[in-house]
């Protein structure tokens, strides 16, 4: 009688299993659609031609700078942030997490108009003056408009991973340096940032990636004019707006194919737990 009902229970989930596998098949199938499609649609001889143009070199030559020094500063922030989130608990804690969030909820042209708002504001325009003043250059609709418009959204992903990588050391061993004779400073450089590694390559590798698809932002705070503030997705969207599909989708593949080096190295680092 127990073999009759195991053997109907297992008969029994087939539909279930049947079910899971059509539903999340569409979504897989989906997107393996999308890259099929692109790859042929895209000519080698299209591709090559794309790459020969001035305009997509230069995006492309922008979007790798920016996306490095984006990368940097986002390392900078997130580091001490995902440190303090992770240990220390403070009035309004929850607050400010919600807070480190927002870039990531709000549509990317939101962010992209408030900066240009906070630019128009009293301190935007004196900070802007200032930094013109020092470096030679503007900040709304030049490089460093493009380089802040990627640091906002792609810092708020550098600061996750950040804590959930530092959530995951155990802080026994901070402790036991403490009563060693180092101070909290040496500590945090000795003993929890060396065992974060794995989390700081992740984080880089994360914000570089976000930093290289930001379109939104960029558009409102930055533009979109050729050869000045012109990096990969805004290329896409002026060869579409001017009816060159081909470019568009072999600069596209270019965006795909990083994409896919990405994840690779963010898989094979074996940090999953802070993508979920």
């Amino acid at each position: 009688m127990a073999r009759k009902d195991q053997l109907y229970r297992v008969k029994s989930d087939l539909p279930f299993y049947i079910g899971l596998g059509v539903l999340g098949g569409v979504y897989v199938v989906l997107i393996l659609g999308m890259l099929v499609a692109n790859s042929f649609y895209t000519a080698p001889g299209i591709f090559r031609n794309a790459l020969a143009s001035p305009e997509i070199q230069y995006a492309i030559r922008l979007s790798l700078i920016t996306c490095s020094i984006t990368t940097i500063l986002s390392l900078w922030v997130s580091v001490p942030i995902g440190y303090v989130m992770s240990r220390y608990r403070f009035p309004a804690k929850s607050l400010v997490d919600s807070i480190l969030d927002i870039p990531i909820v709000l549509p990317p042209l939101v962010i992209g108009l408030s900066l240009l708002i906070l630019f128009r504001t009293a301190p935007g325009i004196a900070f802007e003056t200032f930094f013109e003043n020092v470096t030679g250059y503007r900040i709304t609709y030049a490089i460093p408009g493009v380089i802040l418009a990627q640091f906002m959204v792609a810092c708020a992903f550098a600061v996750r991973t950040m804590r959930a990588t530092f959530d995951q050391i155990n802080p026994r061993q901070e402790q036991v340096a403490l009563t060693l004779g180092c101070s909290q400073g040496q500590a945090f450089w000795m003993v929890a940032l060396p065992e974060a590694r794995r989390g700081l390559l992740v984080a880089a590798t994360l914000a570089w990636a976000r930093s290289l698809g930001e379109f939104g932002p960029i558009l409102i705070f930055a533009g979109a004019t050729r050869l000045k503030t012109e990096v990969m997705p805004t290329t896409v969207f002026l060869l579409m707006s001017v009816g060159d599909i081909e470019g568009a989708v072999a600069v596209s593949m270019i965006m795909i194919l990083s994409a896919i080096v990405v994840l690779v190295i963010v898989r094979r680092l074996g940090n999953d737990d802070v993508l979920r």
